[in-house]
């Protein structure tokens, strides 16, 4: 037999070396490819290959998947105004998901009979990670060292320092995974349930103690252009989070369900996906009709789920995407919003498809639209369920 061509998802970091070297030295043509959603500069991915074929990587590939990401996910994400248990963006798991897709195709490409991840067995990544590669393709066998030598990092540090990797693999306080849709931050803090983490973990500290006004534009969901200038909206989500980081805004700790059933805790900073939606989420307020709001609410929530859970490429997404595109077609509009050190503020909307509309009546104060007559009525009938549910149930 010849020898196994096989595609790594690395990372640089240790648990993805150690991969790359084990699997090398086991025989594998190891083809390593990094998928950019956000969390590498040009020089970090330089860095990536010469590490990677230092330690034996026959190939090395870098692939940019920003426009894929925001299109196939952040845009969705936004229009559904997601917040897992009402504070985590999904800054990490989405972008697993493209990450899995990106890395499935490539190996497909080049005709890989393997792939690799670096992903442990007690988290949600191999899920992930899996699914996408078992229901993309089959037939391709999936190695998961990490996973099924039950390797701690103690282990794989002194198994590259064997075979002569020297790299400084010392274990950082805090581990760091940035990406457009925000960083995530996890340390000693997060493994318990009472402890906050300090303000020396997060990524970005704050430079900035005054107030600074910021306006928003939206057409039809999506951020198009921020104090006037309009730029495409991958552009304004980077614009705005390098504004509004320097105000320390978007941090918090997120409590949820792991997909193979405990309970996890993480740290995030996302300045700038969480003024997004809560901007977008007031701009729909003022121009969805209730049962829109309703639904959306419904259906996003079930749409985040599934993302965070792996199941991207279930049918259902798709027509949940298909309403969700649907919605935003009279969500156009500007947000004006204050930045203030650790919080910000929705000050207002304007927008053309605004619902409350002056010339037709405005709320609590005189109407042009309906008699006091119309009203007795309407709230006549409206009485009518629990009058006749009071009647009936009164004696018992």
């Amino acid at each position: 037999m010849g020898i196994k061509k096989l595609v790594l998802a690395y990372s640089g970091g240790l648990d993805t070396s150690y991969c790359l070297m084990r699997l090398s030295k086991e025989g594998y043509q190891v083809h390593a490819v990094s998928v950019n959603t956000g969390g590498f500069d040009h020089n970090q991915v330089k860095e990536m290959k010469t590490k990677a074929l230092q330690m034996g990587a026959h190939t090395y590939e870098s692939i940019n998947a920003l426009s894929s990401f925001y299109k196939k996910v952040v845009k969705y994400l936004i229009y559904g105004n997601v917040l897992k248990n009402n504070t985590y963006p999904l800054s990490v798991s989405a972008e697993r998901i493209v990450q899995a897709i990106e890395i499935i195709q490539y190996a497909k490409k080049i005709g890989a009979n393997a792939i690799a991840h670096g992903s442990t067995g007690a988290g949600n990544d191999q899920v992930r990670f899996d699914l996408i590669f078992q229901v993309m393709a089959p037939e391709i066998e999936i190695i998961t060292p990490i996973r099924d030598l039950k390797l701690s990092r103690e282990d794989e540090i002194a198994y590259l320092k064997e075979n002569g990797v020297e790299l400084s693999w010392e274990k950082a306080q805090y581990s760091v995974n940035q990406g457009l849709w925000g960083t995530s931050v996890g340390g000693k803090e997060t493994l318990t349930s009472h402890e906050s983490l300090p303000e020396s973990a997060y990524p970005s500290q704050i430079e900035k103690e005054t107030t600074e006004s910021v306006v928003l534009h939206f057409e039809k969901g999506e951020l198009k252009g921020i104090d006037g200038e309009i730029d495409e909206p991958i552009n304004n989500i980077q614009k705005l989070q390098d504004q509004a980081k320097k105000f320390g805004i978007g941090r918090d700790t997120h409590v949820g369900d792991t997909i193979i059933g405990i309970k996890g805790r993480v740290g995030f900073e996302a300045a700038a996906p969480l003024i997004i939606l809560k901007a977008h989420h007031l701009l729909e307020k003022h121009t969805l009709s209730k049962w829109q709001q309703f639904q959306k609410e419904q259906l996003a929530n079930f749409y985040g789920m599934l993302l965070h859970e792996g199941q991207y490429l279930d049918p259902v997404m798709r027509d949940l995407e298909a309403f969700l595109n649907s919605s935003q077609n009279t969500v156009t509009g500007k947000v004006f919003v204050s930045l203030h050190p650790y919080r910000f503020e929705l000050n207002g909307i304007e927008s053309d498809h605004d619902l409350m509309n002056a010339s037709f009546g405005s709320y609590g104060e005189m109407n042009k639209g309906w008699t006091a007559d119309d009203a007795k009525g309407f709230i006549k009938i409206l009485s009518n369920q629990n009058k006749i549910y009071q009647h009936i149930n009164n004696e018992k």
